[in-house]
């Protein structure tokens, strides 16, 4: 379960996340949506404890965050949308690394990181130093070390981005095995079709305040859409009248 309330940050004069309240249960898939800017990115630092709120509260499957980092952290896997690597270690020196933060290490982390490396086809690379990794090898080692520990909770940030159709679609199926096993995902994307297709609910932030949240339905029923896609809600929500200008104009040129 991942809740937060109140949650707000601001910068000097500027509110980047401005008192929002959401509530992920566990055996679900959250999507979290919003434009460049909204507050998307400076939610999920906070959640995931690199960023201190300013106020208001985050649990991770009942630990506060702020009171309890150490437990709550033990809790979550987290995946930035840009993959930050050591590149003097090899794949698996980096894996075994990151288990050594959570207390894990020995064989059965040994078979974990064959397993993962396995999955994601990273196996003849396990020995390769990371700075010899393409960018979407590194995304995939960046998302192995976010569920090295077996976390009940995934937070991630653009997870698609730098994958290759093949691994994009593994992930899918990851991310649906583990909400159906009793784990919760909040995820972060720009590629809305992705968050139609694979999420149970989805909140729309826009200038750090939630506009709108819910399933599918809901989101259509709260904005009178009819059977309107997620982009058309998209862009109802956080300016969709000056993107339809933009369009009849190049269309006059």
């Amino acid at each position: 379960m991942i809740r937060i309330a109140g949650l707000t940050k601001a910068y000097g004069k500027l509110l980047a996340v401005d008192h929002i309240d959401l509530e992920v249960p566990k055996g679900e898939l959250f999507g979290f949506l919003g434009p460049n800017g909204a507050g998307k990115t400076t939610t999920l630092r906070m959640i995931a404890g690199i960023i201190r709120p300013t106020e208001g509260r985050i649990w991770l499957g009942g630990d506060d965050v702020i009171a309890n980092p150490l437990t709550a952290k033990a809790r979550l896997g987290f995946i930035p949308d840009r993959p930050f690597v050591y590149d003097k270690l090899t794949g698996g020196e980096f894996l075994r690394f990151v288990a050594g933060l959570y207390g894990q290490d020995g064989d059965s982390i040994e078979r974990r990181i064959d397993e993962l490396l396995d999955i994601f086809e990273l196996t003849m690379w396990k020995d390769e130093l990371v700075e010899s990794y393409s960018h979407g090898m590194r995304q995939k080692l960046i998302i192995s070390s976010a569920l090295i520990h077996r976390p009940e909770c995934i937070v991630v940030d653009e997870p698609m981005v730098g994958l290759d159709p093949r691994a994009a679609r593994l992930l899918k199926v990851m991310f649906r095995q583990f909400v159906d096993r009793g784990g919760t995902i909040l995820m972060s994307t720009h590629t809305l079709e992705v968050a139609e297709a694979m999420c149970d609910r989805i909140a729309i932030i826009q200038q750090g305040k939630i506009a709108a949240q819910g399933t599918m339905a809901e989101l259509r029923e709260q904005t009178a859409s009819g059977n309107a896609s997620l982009e058309d809600l998209f862009l109802r929500l956080t300016g969709g009248p000056a993107v339809r200008e933009l369009a009849e104009v190049l269309g006059e040129a």
